[in-house]
């Protein structure tokens, strides 16, 4: 099986090198015979796909048939393992990860090769810069990173097993969506430096891509998010984000992707920014490489990084080749990126695109800096200096705020120049609300033990927690404020009822009231992340009838076990839970033990509200006393993080679908319609 697997990867290798290689001769040698080469090269891109599916269903089928003579299975599966996570074995590793990536990639560019019709030029420029990228990952497979060694001496009876974290069942969709984000953002990438070498007039290239930007843009929310979920499930220290340089690897080319996103709206509107977009693009892949060396290469610490290897120096080289292939056709055809317009006024929505933008690369390259941070003074002092959560914060809690008060103008500021009188109609009441809120909150003593109110500056994290709230208000009411305006003259158009009005206006529009939609789940998500500011946590032996209190809860251990099946030993707590004196619930902590690989994995047991979780981890036994220890954790308003991402999917969603056609008026008279706002969402 082995052999099949190679053999298929050597094809594949020889197939997308063909396509590079005889779709950039067709491209830069113009005739007929050259028009024959390039569909033989198309072909071949399409061909590669098949190759490099037939490799990854022979890793798959090794996996469930037991197949330890293949040394990525030994070590990466065992005989009792479920069968989801056998499945799942195929990106748990760094070989198998690397040609999960080579198949998406493929996946991409037989999407991208069968739809060549609606530019054909263009989408072969698109396509042959796609089977570059696809020939380096297959040069890795083939002689970096194969996953078809075989195992050396006598054939093992079992494997040593999936690595327990990974044993929990968003493991199976998290990498995919993580890695659909990573690769899809090839195609703009491959979009944009095509039309930037052919020169390509307009923006159509723009208008071909921005589909395949906004899909990539959100399987890599939904894979961030995924990734926070998990750690927050499985690693049982009571959060999701601890600023881990692998979990900064994807938030980086998020921050480009959604700069990118909205910048893009002022090349099309207007013809600015050409330049600043290409190489936001262009950085935007890179730093999805950057990822992929960072989890790979071993120069980072991390608990979500493979085991260090040599293959750091094939992706270092990579984008040093990438960069001087986008930086020579910049330089060769930078006149032809030159802006149409000018920025007219500080007051007007090219300004807030403007703005919004350079916070995003400015929270981009702090994360960058802070990632690699330690890696430099390596190089420089000989020793690693870490460069903690307490630095994220400090630094990119201001700039999340200042974008979600430019989220909040954006919508009320008009192109080219907006007046200030529009400015105070459109701005006074959700300004209003949102003070009042602020102001509810200042009020309202906290039930988490630290006041919003009072003298919230004592505290700053208490301080930074109520400016997101309030800011986060602002951003609720300005949208809601834009859908109610543009249903009201829909409403006095057609006669419908306000609601129905409302639904019609998305319909009509999906880009901008999507864009919408997405904010708010932002800010929701931002409401979530406020929270964070009260956490409380406390941790406690727990022997039979041991009480423990936390906020409202009291939590009593009725009962510690212990069970064993083939795939794991284990053994937790039975917690009876009461709130305000009131039984609640039934909670159970536990802590496995997997046989085949010999380590231990934290199951949390989590009691979710709207308000607040209640958190419990097993963290094992006393030896001396036999007594289990329970660590606690009250994390305030967690859930609306997760409820914000699901917001922020449908927003993506009504984004992509296209727009209904305008309804036909009533015959009676009606007043001379107001103008739509036009708000500056991140799917507009």
């Amino acid at each position: 099986m082995s052999q099949i697997g190679s053999f298929a990867l050597l094809l594949a290798l020889a197939l997308s090198a063909y396509s590079f290689l005889a779709g950039s001769l067709a491209l830069f040698q113009k005739s007929s015979a050259t028009d024959r080469l390039g569909e033989t090269a198309r072909r071949a891109g399409i061909a590669t796909f098949a190759a490099v599916l037939l490799a990854a269903v022979v890793l798959v089928v090794a996996a469930f048939t037991n197949d330890f003579s293949i040394a990525y299975i030994y070590h990466h599966s065992n005989r009792d393992l479920p069968g989801p996570y056998k499945f799942a074995a195929l990106w748990s590793g760094q070989e198998g990860s690397l040609l999960f990536w080579s198949l998406l990639l493929a996946s991409y560019g037989l999407v991208l090769r069968l739809r060549h019709k609606t530019d054909t030029r263009l989408f072969a420029y698109a396509s042959a810069i796609i089977a570059g990228v696809q020939v380096f990952f297959l040069l890795l497979l083939n002689f970096a990173a194969p996953p078809f060694g075989v195992m050396q001496g006598s054939l093992p009876a079992d494997g040593t097993g999936l690595n327990p974290l990974l044993q929990y069942p968003e493991m199976v969709i998290h990498p995919p969506m993580l890695y659909l984000g990573y690769v899809g953002f090839t195609v703009p990438f491959a979009f944009a430096l095509g039309a930037l070498i052919m020169k390509y007039p307009g923006e159509k290239w723009i208008h071909i891509t921005r589909r395949w930007t906004m899909v990539t843009w959100g399987f890599l929310t939904c894979g961030i998010f995924l990734g926070a979920h998990w750690a927050y499930s499985v690693l049982g220290w009571g959060g999701y984000w601890a600023w881990d340089p692998v979990e900064n690897a994807s938030l980086l080319p998020w921050l480009t992707g959604t700069a990118f996103l909205h910048s893009v709206m002022m090349q099309e509107k207007r013809g600015m920014l050409k330049v600043w977009n290409v190489w936001l693009i262009f950085t935007t892949f890179l730093l999805s490489i950057l990822g992929t060396f960072l989890t790979r290469s071993g120069v980072v610490n991390s608990v979500h990084a493979f085991a260090q290897s040599s293959i750091g120096n094939w992706f270092l080289w990579f984008m040093a080749i990438v960069f001087a292939a986008c930086l020579y056709f910049y330089w060769k055809n930078r006149s032809h990126l030159a802006s149409e317009h000018k920025l007219e006024s500080l007051v007007s929505r090219e300004s807030s695109f403007l703005f919004n933008n350079l916070l995003f690369l400015v929270a981009c390259f702090a994360v960058l800096w802070g990632t690699l941070f330690p890696i430099l003074s390596e190089w420089v002092e000989g020793h690693k200096i870490t460069v903690g959560p307490p630095f994220f914060n400090r630094v990119m809690i201001p700039i999340a705020l200042l974008l979600i008060l430019l989220t909040a103008l954006g919508p009320l500021l008009a192109w080219r120049k907006t007046s200030l009188e529009s400015i105070r109609r459109n701005f006074l009441w959700p300004s209003v609300g949102a003070l009042a809120v602020a102001v509810l909150l200042m009020l309202m003593p906290s039930r988490w033990g630290t006041p919003f109110g009072m003298k919230p500056w004592q505290e700053i994290s208490s301080l930074y927690a109520l400016m997101a709230i309030a800011l986060s208000a602002l951003v609720a009411f300005t949208v809601i404020s834009e859908f109610v305006r543009g249903g009201r003259v829909i409403r006095r158009h057609t006669g419908r009822n306000l609601f129905s009005s409302m639904v019609q206006l998305g319909h009509r529009n999906t880009r901008r009231y999507g864009g919408y939609i997405v904010h708010f789940g932002v800010i929701v998500i931002v409401i979530g992340l406020s929270g964070t500011a009260f956490n409380q946590n406390k941790e406690k032996e727990m022997g039979f009838g041991d009480r423990m209190n936390i906020g409202p809860y009291s939590l009593v251990c009725r009962s510690y076990t212990q069970d064993d099946n083939p795939n794991y030993a284990s053994e937790w707590a039975i917690i009876d839970v009461s709130k305000n004196g009131k039984p609640l619930t039934t909670m159970y902590p536990e802590r496995r033990f997997y046989k085949a690989s010999e380590q231990t994995s934290t199951i949390v047991a989590n009691h979710s509200t709207l308000q607040e979780d209640l958190y419990l981890v097993y963290e094992g036994q006393n030896q001396d006393t036999g007594r289990p220890v329970i660590k606690v954790h009250l994390n305030p308003l967690v859930m609306w993080i997760w409820i914000g991402v699901w917001i922020i999917i449908v927003g993506t969603i009504l984004a992509l679908v296209p727009n209904a056609p305008a309804p036909v008026r009533v015959a009676s008279p009606a007043p001379a319609r107001e103008p739509e706002p036009e708000p500056i969402g991140a799917g507009n």
